[in-house]
């Protein structure tokens, strides 16, 4: 069985305080979908206000505030091109075989699988491992890292890969309305802008913010 899930790279969150997350792994990957529990979004969010906790070079935005929770958010709230890190992860439950993402590979990249199932049929996902997705046919050959002649490979019918990747759209609209859900709760006011940098970041339409309890 071929099991496709969109995953987040987490950022550390030892010594994280602003709101609550759950203890996890460094820089391992969370799955997004619409069944995580409220700690687990709250790793989602910061890890990704974390990837994007910087300052522009050039001064083009707003200084950042001085209260903590508004200049921890203030590139996720500001930046216009906003990164996630992660990708898709694709494990064949019968071989144990997995293709993570690679390095520098974010989740707005899924879109480059559409030229998989539908375009040239070649895509590459990163590097340090460099996951590689060519099309052959009906079928695509997933190589966990192509810099390496022996590398383990999966392989599935064009038609499963394209059903699977619908699938993990679906997954990541659920993780947003959860996440909606959760900023209304915990980032009550900055619930609607936060919503909506989300959106932009996974490259979704930004649902409507739940109303204040």
């Amino acid at each position: 069985m071929i099991v496709l899930q969109p995953v987040l790279e987490i950022h550390p969150t030892d010594g994280f305080t602003l709101w609550p997350v759950a203890e996890s792994a460094p820089y391992g990957f969370l799955p997004l979908s619409g069944v995580l529990d409220p700690a687990e979004v709250g790793t989602a969010v910061m890890s990704i206000a974390d990837c994007n906790n910087i300052d522009p070079e050039d001064g083009g935005r707003p200084p950042r505030p001085a209260d903590p929770l508004g200049g921890f958010l203030h590139g996720l709230l500001t930046t216009d091109d906003l990164f996630v890190s992660g990708g898709l992860r694709i494990t064949d439950t019968e071989t144990g075989t997995t293709v993570l993402p690679g390095c520098c590979n974010g989740l707005g990249e899924r879109r480059d699988w559409l030229e998989v199932v539908d375009g040239d049929g070649r895509a590459s996902f990163g590097h340090d491992p460099s996951p590689l997705a060519e099309r052959d046919r009906e079928v695509v050959r997933l190589t966990v890292d192509a810099e390496h002649d022996d590398s383990p490979v999966i392989e599935t019918p064009v038609t499963d890969l394209r059903r699977l990747l619908a699938g993990a759209e679906r997954d990541l609209t659920d993780f947003l309305q959860l996440a909606a859900a959760w900023a209304a709760l915990h980032l009550r006011d900055y619930a609607t802008p936060v919503t909506a940098a989300l959106g932009r970041a996974l490259d979704l339409p930004a649902p409507q913010t739940p109303p204040h309890p």
